[in-house]
């Protein structure tokens, strides 16, 4: 059965590394990343914004990954990122879904509360994890573009009483990540994340982890990182295998032939995300 990421995170908050958080959008994709996680017996997220919801539907989309949870033996959760819609996070946890983001992290402090909490409240009567954002992370996420003058870093303070305030389960920090390609090298702004991790007590989650080299990605894990979202460098490598496909064989029909290359790749990939979060064995 799918479950939430309450003890996922504590338990990688406790041992030290992270949990991957995969953003797929399909069911070769969802295969993938479950398969890469199964095979290096990892916990794993399966994560999911408001387009891939609208483009698979959400039925269809948490049952495929609750297939998955029921077929293998590794802790499987099913997660909404980036969403802000109430009813549409309403929805999804009647669904099934044990974790969602609800992102008001474009609103004033007080607004960004107010609508965390609200979800919070609905949330935890279903036993269901809540992830709030304080900070402003630049780039694409979705259909949704943020200037990168628009990006703000998290407030240590802030960030205390907002945890406080809302009730939620784990937060994301915005300390020098973006979503999307990065236009030059991210330079993480490791003590801002130490500060945070000595005022909070839940656990701290990085968006915007594609293109970030790994050693970075490792140290924030050191200092209290337990969950690392990753999409764009799932989908850039999927999306040229399947290109090269086509274009060297532009008469094949069968989806499984060109399905199948892009999802090796994507599995690479993901295994090697896996490795880096430290994740790996910890199923």
């Amino acid at each position: 059965m799918l479950v939430s990421t309450r003890r996922l995170l504590l338990d990688a908050q406790k041992g030290k590394y992270a949990v991957p958080a995969f953003n797929v959008h399909n069911m070769e994709t969802i295969q993938t990343v479950v398969e890469a996680a199964v095979e290096l017996r990892s916990p794993i997220i399966v994560a999911a914004t408001p387009g891939t919801m609208k483009y698979a539907g959400p039925e269809f989309f948490i049952k495929l990954v609750e297939i998955c949870a029921n077929k293998y033996d590794i802790p499987i959760a099913m997660h909404l990122d980036h969403h802000e819609s109430y009813d549409e996070i309403v929805n999804a946890i009647q669904l099934g879904t044990k974790s969602a983001m609800i992102d008001a992290s474009h609103f004033d402090f007080e607004e960004n509360i107010r609508r965390v909490k609200e979800v919070v409240d609905y949330a935890h009567r279903f036993d269901v994890t809540v992830e709030g954002e304080l900070g402003v992370l630049g780039g694409q996420e979705d259909d949704l573009v943020r200037d990168d003058k628009d990006s703000k870093y998290t407030n240590p303070a802030q960030a205390k009483e907002y945890v406080e305030r809302t009730g939620i389960d784990s937060l994301a920090v915005a300390i020098g990540t973006a979503h999307g390609v990065y236009k030059e090298e991210p330079k993480l702004d490791f003590e801002r994340l130490a500060e945070i991790r000595a005022v909070v007590d839940v656990p701290l989650v990085l968006h915007g982890a594609s293109g970030v080299p790994a050693d970075q990605v490792k140290k924030a894990i050191e200092l209290g990182i337990t969950k690392v979202n990753i999409a764009t460098e799932l989908k850039m490598p999927f999306a040229e295998k399947l290109r090269e496909v086509l274009v060297n064989k532009p008469n094949e029909s069968d989806p499984r032939k060109y399905f199948g290359p892009a999802k090796e790749v994507m599995k690479k990939v993901a295994m090697e995300k896996i490795l880096m979060c430290g994740s790996n064995g910890k199923a």
